[in-house]
C-alpha cells in the first residue's frame, strides 16, 4: 500500500490543513480515521497524504472547489472541527491550492 495518493492529471485541488495538537489523545485517532473513512465517500474525494510529528500535515486531493465546500459543510465533518478547535489542535491552518502540475516516480 503506497501513502502516496494517486491523483488524476491536473488541475485539481489540494487542501493543506497543517496543525499543532493540544496534550492527550482525547479520541483524536478514532476521529482522524473516520474522516478519512468519510472523506472517501464524498463526490470528487481524490486521495489523501498524512504525517504528524511536532506539526501535522494532512493534504487531501480533490476534483473541484465545489467538493471542497461540500465536504467543508458535511454535517460529520463540522462536529469534527468544533471539537479540533476546542480539544484536539493548539493552532492550525488550512490552505486551498489549485494543482497545476505534478510528477514523480
Amino acid at each position: 500500500m503506497s501513502f502516496i495518493a494517486s491523483t488524476p492529471k491536473p488541475p485539481y485541488y489540494a487542501v493543506i490543513f497543517t496543525s499543532t495538537r493540544t496534550e492527550g489523545e482525547h479520541g483524536y485517532g478514532e476521529m482522524a480515521m473516520r474522516m478519512v473513512e468519510l472523506a472517501q465517500q464524498q463526490p470528487g474525494f481524490l486521495g489523501v497524504e498524512s504525517a504528524r510529528e511536532e506539526v501535522g500535515i494532512t493534504v487531501s486531493y480533490w476534483a473541484d472547489l465545489a467538493s471542497i465546500k461540500r465536504w467543508k459543510a458535511n454535517a460529520e465533518h463540522l462536529a469534527a472541527q468544533k471539537t479540533g478547535r476546542e480539544s484536539w489542535y493548539a493552532s492550525f491552518k488550512v490552505r486551498i491550492s489549485k494543482v497545476e502540475r505534478d510528477y514523480g516516480c
